[in-house]
């Protein structure tokens, strides 16, 4: 629970061994829900463009379609998602009709964007990788390097670590070549969150840190919003808690201020984290109940998943009501399979897995963190960086560990 990309702390023993810190589940916040850009308007002027009557007309409704989806998206909720969705694939058939590249590529990032925002991670990549090489066929270096990011956070968010430094690690000198501060910020946030994700903490605060002021120097606060909540996970894990405080406190108001439930419900949530991590556990519940239904609201399945692990967590570790407890656990599974995220799922995996150990029920339990394993194998085989790849092998053994446990119980019961 708590941290998806972060080795944070838990609470439990093992039957008949020696108790050892695990992490809790799910991500506080997880590399793509890190920083993001905002669909936009480029703001084209369509009497500016030369064309038939016709083409006019064509690009006047494309455009106005497309402003519908973008309020649609800023809405916010589930259903307005959905529904700018569909706003912009009719906004794209108008632009390719009229054979208008730069809004054709605008439009597919966008409608990546709200696929990325609903959790859809696999579907936002598809879109994303179509407007890259268009971008770049028209030169439009600073929407090439956003849409760098935004693959870079897509793999990210899909345990594909090695890959999405290879997109963030291109963004980058882009971003700074051209001069958009905001967008180097963006990169910088991501590349942190990747290196949190592998463990290397420091690491991640370096970059983190080289964000933040600039974030504050362009006004953006909702993205100041999100890199102080990673910093404040970073502090956490570094067993900082009242220093994961300042900075998460810091960042609740600001996500209310601007109105961004997403961004508040986090920090509701990782806040929550912290008090887990003291031993207040109803607090703990207090903060997660407030999230749920914001993020329920917005459409997020991913950081709803979240959030039910984390109270699933509360029941299982700290109440002692583990079949309230699995209940909130499935829930989150079902959730993550349904969005495609292989690396959390896992990590859902072995909580499940600790929980039916915990009630003697161990074949079930090894067969759900057999399945953990082989989808981490297969992650971990994609980093193709031999230093991050051990640095990622290294995060895992605690898996690798129960495992071994419930396999010597199981021979024990079946000489």
């Amino acid at each position: 629970m708590g941290s998806a990309n972060n080795q944070g702390f838990c609470w439990w023993f093992l039957p008949k061994v020696t108790h050892y810190s695990l992490t809790l589940l799910l991500s506080t916040v997880m590399l793509a829900d890190a920083v993001g850009a905002t669909p936009r308007n480029i703001g084209l002027q369509i009497a500016q463009r030369p064309g038939t009557t016709q083409q006019n007309a064509t690009r006047a409704a494309a455009e106005r379609v497309f402003q519908e989806g973008l309020k649609l998206y800023q809405q916010g909720t589930a259903e307005s998602l959905r529904q700018a969705i569909a706003k912009y694939q009719e906004a794209l058939k108008l632009w390719q009709q009229v054979d208008d590249k730069p809004w054709e590529a605008e439009t597919l990032n966008n409608i990546g964007k709200v696929y990325d925002d609903l959790g859809e991670k696999p579907e936002a990549l598809k879109y994303y990788n179509q407007a890259l090489p268009i971008l770049r066929a028209v030169g439009d270096k600073g929407m090439e390097a956003s849409t760098l990011n935004n693959i870079g956070s897509v793999y990210g968010s899909l345990g594909e670590k090695q890959e999405a430094l290879k997109y963030l690690n291109q963004a980058l000198p882009i971003s700074r070549a051209v001069g958009d501060t905001k967008v180097e910020a963006v990169t910088l946030a991501y590349i942190g969150k990747v290196y949190d994700n592998l463990g290397e903490k420091q690491e991640a605060l370096k970059y983190f840190n080289q964000a933040l002021p600039i974030l504050r120097a362009v006004g953006d606060k909702g993205m100041e919003a999100s890199t102080l909540i990673n910093i404040g996970i970073v502090y956490s894990d570094l067993g900082e808690k009242q220093e994961a405080l300042k900075y998460l406190n810091q960042a609740l108001p600001i996500g209310r201020a601007v109105g961004d439930r997403k961004v508040e419900a986090r920090t509701l949530n990782d806040i929550g984290f912290v008090y887990i991590s003291l031993g207040e556990e109803q607090e703990a519940l207090k903060y997660f109940n407030q999230a749920l239904p914001l993020l329920r609201a917005v459409g997020e399945r991913r950081r709803e998943a979240t959030i039910l692990s984390n109270i699933g967590a509360v029941y299982n570790y700290s109440l002692g009501e583990k079949q309230e407890g699995l209940k909130y656990y499935n829930q989150a599974l079902t959730i993550l399979r349904a969005v495609g995220d292989r690396e959390e799922e896992a990590k859902m995996l072995f909580h499940i897995a600790l929980l039916e150990s915990s009630q003697g029920n161990l074949q079930p339990a090894q067969t759900h963190i057999q399945v953990a394993i082989e989808i981490f194998e297969d992650l971990r085989a994609k980093i193709a960086n031999e230093e991050l790849r051990a640095a990622y092998s290294a995060s895992l053994q605690r898996y690798y560990q129960l495992n071994t446990y419930l396999l010597m119980e199981l021979q024990k019961k079946d000489p």
